[in-house]
């Protein structure tokens, strides 16, 4: 186990380190990060390059999460190193070695964790964050709410068995980590400043400037 698990989580850490933002980014000659939240997701990758560019690397954030989650579950078949290769794809995202430990929040990489591990519930995860979405239009509410929900569904399959109980090992360290790295959207949705979906791609001012 000790084995299958080291090599799941140095696994899952260098697939999140590679940023399809960034990449796609640098093909349209923009490097996301100077421009709207800063972040190398979904969301400013829409605002800063296009919608064909977000679906691009929204897909392919996904499949980190599902590949690294397969790796432990499929090619090992360990829970534990399944999940905290979870915990690590997510990691890597959110603090990329290649990229200068500057990349995203992690929603739609660990949405793809989920959707590896029990994929009916992140099916029903997402359809509701897209009916969210279209009511709301806010991608940041739409995340903090989701993963929420995602963790409740994910520890109640395991209280029924359905799901192995290391699972909680991914949910709770991954869903801590998205929570806090929406600390500053909560603030302007409680406020009354958090940009729509689409809204707040411009450049961002430099240290200095």
């Amino acid at each position: 186990m000790i084995i299958a698990t080291a090599v799941a989580v140095s696994a899952g850490y260098l697939l999140g380190s590679v940023s399809p933002g960034l990449l796609i980014g640098r093909l349209h000659g923009v490097d996301v990060r100077e421009f709207g939240s800063g972040k190398t997701g979904v969301t400013n990758v829409l605002r800063s390059v296009g919608r064909l560019a977000a679906a691009v690397v929204f897909f392919a954030d996904i499949g980190k999460g599902t590949i690294a989650v397969l790796i432990g579950s499929r090619l090992f078949d360990e829970p534990w190193a399944a999940a905290l290769g979870g915990v690590a794809v997510v990691v890597g995202h959110n603090w990329p070695v290649f990229a200068g430990f500057r990349g995203g929040r992690g929603v739609a990489t660990a949405f793809g964790a989920f959707l590896a591990i029990d994929p009916v519930s992140a099916l029903l995860v997402l359809i509701a964050g897209g009916v969210a979405l279209v009511a709301t239009r806010y991608m940041s509410l739409v995340s903090v709410t989701g993963v929420l929900l995602g963790t409740i569904v994910l520890i109640t399959r395991v209280n029924s068995d359905a799901i192995a109980a290391e699972y909680v090992a991914f949910v709770l360290p991954v869903a801590t980590m998205i929570e806090i790295n929406h600390v500053g959207n909560i603030r302007r949705l409680l406020a009354g400043t958090e940009p729509k979906l689409g809204q707040g791609g411009t450049q961002r001012e430099q240290p200095g400037t």
